[in-house]
Protein backbone atom coordinates (compact mmCIF):
# COMPACT_ATOMS: atom_id res chain seq x y z
CA UNK A 1 0.00 0.00 0.00
CA UNK A 2 1.50 3.47 -1.13
CA UNK A 3 2.53 5.35 2.07
CA UNK A 4 1.43 8.85 2.50
CA UNK A 5 1.53 11.68 4.58
CA UNK A 6 -1.27 10.37 6.41
CA UNK A 7 0.46 7.20 6.63
CA UNK A 8 3.17 9.90 8.81
CA UNK A 9 0.53 11.52 10.59
CA UNK A 10 -1.38 7.83 11.44
CA UNK A 11 2.18 6.73 12.57
CA UNK A 12 2.87 9.09 15.22
CA UNK A 13 -0.78 8.83 16.57
CA UNK A 14 -0.41 5.14 16.82
CA UNK A 15 3.34 5.44 18.57
CA UNK A 16 4.78 3.36 15.32
CA UNK A 17 8.12 3.72 14.14
CA UNK A 18 8.58 5.35 10.73
CA UNK A 19 11.70 3.89 8.62
CA UNK A 20 12.93 6.44 5.62
CA UNK A 21 16.56 5.62 3.70
CA UNK A 22 17.85 7.25 1.23
CA UNK A 23 18.24 6.03 -2.78
CA UNK A 24 19.42 8.06 -5.88
CA UNK A 25 18.98 5.87 -8.51
CA UNK A 26 16.12 3.21 -10.09
CA UNK A 27 17.36 -0.26 -8.92
CA UNK A 28 18.21 0.87 -5.36
CA UNK A 29 14.64 2.47 -5.11
CA UNK A 30 13.02 -0.75 -6.48
CA UNK A 31 15.04 -3.16 -4.17
CA UNK A 32 15.03 -0.28 -0.89
CA UNK A 33 11.07 -0.46 -1.93
CA UNK A 34 10.46 -4.36 -2.23
CA UNK A 35 11.75 -4.32 1.20
CA UNK A 36 9.05 -2.09 3.06
CA UNK A 37 10.46 1.17 3.72
CA UNK A 38 8.16 4.44 4.29
CA UNK A 39 10.11 6.76 2.86
CA UNK A 40 12.75 7.12 0.28
CA UNK A 41 14.27 10.30 0.82
CA UNK A 42 16.43 11.40 -2.41
CA UNK A 43 19.25 13.35 -0.86
CA UNK A 44 21.15 15.91 -1.27
CA UNK A 45 23.60 13.99 -0.30
CA UNK A 46 23.68 12.42 -3.41
CA UNK A 47 26.33 15.31 -4.49
CA UNK A 48 28.91 13.42 -2.14
CA UNK A 49 28.11 9.46 -2.35
CA UNK A 50 27.01 9.78 -5.93
CA UNK A 51 28.86 12.50 -7.59
CA UNK A 52 31.73 13.19 -5.28
CA UNK A 53 31.39 16.44 -3.96
CA UNK A 54 33.10 17.65 -0.72
CA UNK A 55 29.50 18.85 0.53
CA UNK A 56 25.91 19.12 -0.53
CA UNK A 57 26.41 22.67 -1.60
CA UNK A 58 26.72 22.14 -5.55
CA UNK A 59 24.03 20.09 -6.13
CA UNK A 60 21.78 21.56 -8.45
CA UNK A 61 17.84 21.40 -9.28
CA UNK A 62 18.72 19.74 -12.62
CA UNK A 63 20.29 17.02 -10.45
CA UNK A 64 17.72 16.61 -7.96
CA UNK A 65 15.05 16.00 -10.43
CA UNK A 66 16.80 13.58 -12.57
CA UNK A 67 17.64 11.53 -9.46
CA UNK A 68 14.21 11.94 -8.16
CA UNK A 69 12.71 10.93 -11.20
CA UNK A 70 14.56 7.99 -11.81
CA UNK A 71 13.59 6.97 -7.67
CA UNK A 72 10.29 7.92 -8.62
CA UNK A 73 9.71 4.85 -11.00
CA UNK A 74 11.72 1.96 -9.01
CA UNK A 75 9.41 2.99 -5.93
CA UNK A 76 5.33 2.26 -5.97
CA UNK A 77 4.77 2.12 -2.28
CA UNK A 78 7.62 4.34 -0.23
CA UNK A 79 6.67 7.91 -0.10
CA UNK A 80 9.48 9.49 -2.07
CA UNK A 81 10.89 12.69 -0.09
CA UNK A 82 12.84 15.04 -3.23
CA UNK A 83 15.38 17.36 -1.48
CA UNK A 84 15.35 21.46 -2.20
CA UNK A 85 18.69 21.81 -3.08
CA UNK A 86 21.22 24.93 -1.53
CA UNK A 87 19.58 27.89 -3.29
CA UNK A 88 16.53 26.59 -4.44
CA UNK A 89 14.58 28.23 -2.31
CA UNK A 90 16.79 30.71 -0.29
CA UNK A 91 16.04 33.67 -3.07
CA UNK A 92 12.19 34.19 -2.23
CA UNK A 93 8.85 32.61 -1.84
CA UNK A 94 8.60 32.82 -5.57
CA UNK A 95 11.49 30.45 -6.59
CA UNK A 96 10.77 28.34 -3.57
CA UNK A 97 7.49 27.35 -4.71
CA UNK A 98 8.75 27.26 -8.52
CA UNK A 99 11.08 24.56 -7.61
CA UNK A 100 9.71 22.89 -5.14
CA UNK A 101 6.69 22.34 -8.16
CA UNK A 102 9.26 21.42 -10.19
CA UNK A 103 10.36 18.17 -8.17
CA UNK A 104 7.05 17.30 -7.85
CA UNK A 105 5.94 17.64 -11.92
CA UNK A 106 9.08 17.01 -13.38
CA UNK A 107 10.79 14.22 -10.41
CA UNK A 108 7.44 12.94 -9.46
CA UNK A 109 8.14 13.02 -5.73
CA UNK A 110 5.29 12.74 -3.35
CA UNK A 111 6.62 15.53 -1.13
CA UNK A 112 9.90 18.43 -0.63
CA UNK A 113 12.49 18.38 2.24
CA UNK A 114 13.91 22.02 2.98
CA UNK A 115 16.41 22.66 5.21
CA UNK A 116 15.95 25.86 8.52
CA UNK A 117 14.00 26.77 10.82
CA UNK A 118 11.75 29.65 11.66
CA UNK A 119 13.69 31.91 9.10
CA UNK A 120 11.86 29.61 6.09
CA UNK A 121 8.76 29.30 7.66
CA UNK A 122 7.28 32.09 4.79
CA UNK A 123 8.60 29.23 2.19
CA UNK A 124 7.26 26.14 4.16
CA UNK A 125 3.27 27.90 4.03
CA UNK A 126 3.56 28.88 0.80
CA UNK A 127 4.71 25.61 -0.64
CA UNK A 128 1.98 23.95 1.36
CA UNK A 129 -0.42 26.27 0.09
CA UNK A 130 0.45 25.29 -3.21
CA UNK A 131 -0.74 21.79 -2.02
CA UNK A 132 2.84 20.49 -1.68
CA UNK A 133 3.83 18.74 1.33
CA UNK A 134 6.68 19.60 3.29
CA UNK A 135 8.99 18.03 5.48
CA UNK A 136 11.01 20.20 7.30
CA UNK A 137 14.94 20.25 8.59
CA UNK A 138 16.40 20.91 11.33
CA UNK A 139 19.23 20.87 13.78
CA UNK A 140 22.81 20.19 11.36
CA UNK A 141 21.56 21.48 8.43
CA UNK A 142 24.65 20.63 5.51
CA UNK A 143 23.60 23.54 3.43
CA UNK A 144 24.71 25.54 6.36
CA UNK A 145 27.98 23.60 6.82
CA UNK A 146 30.50 27.52 6.37
CA UNK A 147 28.11 28.86 8.66
CA UNK A 148 28.09 26.89 11.12
CA UNK A 149 31.92 25.91 11.01
CA UNK A 150 31.40 22.18 9.87
CA UNK A 151 29.29 19.27 10.80
CA UNK A 152 28.61 19.70 14.31
CA UNK A 153 26.26 18.55 16.91
CA UNK A 154 23.63 21.20 17.53
CA UNK A 155 21.24 22.24 20.58
CA UNK A 156 23.97 21.31 23.26
CA UNK A 157 24.03 24.76 25.42
CA UNK A 158 20.94 26.31 26.36
CA UNK A 159 20.58 28.83 24.02
CA UNK A 160 20.39 26.59 20.83
CA UNK A 161 18.53 24.15 22.66
CA UNK A 162 15.34 26.80 22.63
CA UNK A 163 16.42 27.58 19.29
CA UNK A 164 16.10 24.07 18.18
CA UNK A 165 12.50 23.87 19.98
CA UNK A 166 11.51 27.14 18.69
CA UNK A 167 12.15 25.87 14.72
CA UNK A 168 10.60 23.03 15.72
CA UNK A 169 7.50 24.41 16.96
CA UNK A 170 7.67 27.37 13.84
CA UNK A 171 7.77 24.55 11.05
CA UNK A 172 4.78 22.88 12.59
CA UNK A 173 3.01 25.95 12.91
CA UNK A 174 4.03 26.47 9.27
CA UNK A 175 2.32 23.53 7.78
CA UNK A 176 5.31 20.90 7.77
CA UNK A 177 3.80 17.70 7.98
CA UNK A 178 7.12 15.84 9.40
CA UNK A 179 10.77 17.56 10.67
CA UNK A 180 13.85 15.85 10.53
CA UNK A 181 16.16 16.39 13.48
CA UNK A 182 19.82 16.10 12.81
CA UNK A 183 22.48 15.69 15.01
CA UNK A 184 20.79 17.02 18.18
CA UNK A 185 20.98 15.12 21.96
CA UNK A 186 19.20 12.53 21.93
CA UNK A 187 17.36 13.76 25.26
CA UNK A 188 16.42 17.00 23.62
CA UNK A 189 15.51 15.12 20.20
CA UNK A 190 13.08 13.13 22.81
CA UNK A 191 11.69 16.58 24.28
CA UNK A 192 11.08 18.11 20.67
CA UNK A 193 9.20 15.11 19.89
CA UNK A 194 6.76 15.18 22.69
CA UNK A 195 6.00 18.29 22.49
CA UNK A 196 5.46 18.06 18.14
CA UNK A 197 2.14 16.72 16.92
CA UNK A 198 4.08 15.86 13.74
CA UNK A 199 6.21 13.24 13.19
CA UNK A 200 10.40 13.39 14.06
CA UNK A 201 12.93 11.65 11.91
CA UNK A 202 15.84 11.51 13.63
CA UNK A 203 19.50 11.08 12.15
CA UNK A 204 22.00 10.94 14.75
CA UNK A 205 19.21 12.36 17.03
CA UNK A 206 18.75 9.13 18.94
CA UNK A 207 15.59 6.42 19.73
CA UNK A 208 12.89 8.55 21.02
CA UNK A 209 12.12 9.88 17.53
CA UNK A 210 9.47 8.74 16.09
CA UNK A 211 11.33 7.38 13.07
CA UNK A 212 14.94 7.29 11.47
CA UNK A 213 16.64 7.81 8.38
CA UNK A 214 20.31 6.84 7.32
CA UNK A 215 21.94 7.75 3.96
CA UNK A 216 21.59 4.06 2.03
CA UNK A 217 25.51 3.82 1.46
CA UNK A 218 26.59 4.72 4.49
CA UNK A 219 24.51 1.76 6.67
CA UNK A 220 25.28 -0.96 3.59
CA UNK A 221 29.12 -0.22 3.74
CA UNK A 222 29.35 1.52 0.20
CA UNK A 223 30.55 5.16 1.11
CA UNK A 224 33.52 4.94 2.97
CA UNK A 225 35.19 8.44 2.48
CA UNK A 226 33.54 9.22 5.91
CA UNK A 227 31.20 7.56 8.30
CA UNK A 228 29.62 9.68 11.06
CA UNK A 229 29.35 8.09 14.28
CA UNK A 230 25.70 8.03 14.41
CA UNK A 231 25.79 5.51 11.55
CA UNK A 232 25.30 1.96 12.25
CA UNK A 233 26.30 -0.59 8.91
CA UNK A 234 23.85 -3.28 8.85
CA UNK A 235 25.85 -4.99 5.54
CA UNK A 236 29.28 -4.35 4.32
CA UNK A 237 28.30 -4.41 0.77
CA UNK A 238 31.20 -2.44 -0.06
CA UNK A 239 33.21 -5.71 0.89
CA UNK A 240 31.05 -7.49 -1.36
CA UNK A 241 31.49 -5.57 -4.05
CA UNK A 242 34.92 -5.23 -4.36
CA UNK A 243 35.14 -9.26 -3.87
CA UNK A 244 32.63 -9.54 -7.12
CA UNK A 245 34.67 -7.45 -8.78
CA UNK A 246 38.27 -8.78 -7.92
CA UNK A 247 36.57 -12.32 -9.24
CA UNK A 248 35.39 -11.36 -12.49
CA UNK A 249 39.04 -9.54 -13.24
CA UNK A 250 40.30 -12.45 -12.29
CA UNK A 251 38.22 -15.20 -14.45
CA UNK A 252 38.68 -12.28 -17.22
CA UNK A 253 42.43 -12.61 -16.68
CA UNK A 254 42.90 -16.55 -16.77
CA UNK A 255 40.11 -17.00 -19.40
CA UNK A 256 37.25 -19.10 -17.18
CA UNK A 257 34.96 -16.66 -18.25
CA UNK A 258 33.11 -16.29 -20.41
CA UNK A 259 31.87 -20.25 -20.30
CA UNK A 260 30.38 -21.67 -23.45
CA UNK A 261 26.55 -20.90 -21.52
CA UNK A 262 27.46 -17.58 -21.63
CA UNK A 263 28.24 -17.34 -25.31
CA UNK A 264 25.75 -17.67 -28.37
CA UNK A 265 25.91 -20.02 -31.38
CA UNK A 266 25.83 -20.19 -35.02
CA UNK A 267 25.31 -23.00 -37.70
CA UNK A 268 29.38 -23.97 -37.88
CA UNK A 269 28.49 -23.93 -42.02
CA UNK A 270 27.78 -20.27 -42.11
CA UNK A 271 31.26 -19.56 -40.11
CA UNK A 272 33.50 -22.34 -42.55
CA UNK A 273 31.40 -20.46 -45.72
CA UNK A 274 32.30 -16.68 -44.85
Amino acid sequence: MKNTVMTFKEAKKNGEKLTMLTAYDYSTAKIVDECGVNSILVGDSLGMVMLGYEDTLSVTMDDMIHHTKAVAKGAKNALIVGDMPFMSYNTGVRDAVINAGRLMSEGRANCVKLEGGKEVCDVIEKIVEAKIPVCAHIGLTPQAINAFGGFKVQGKNMDSAKKLIKDALAVQKAGAFAVVLECVPSELASKVTEMLDIPTIGIGAGAGCDGQVLVNQDMLGIYSDFTPKFVRKFANTGDVMREGIKSYIEAVSDGSFPEEKHCFKIDPEIIKNI
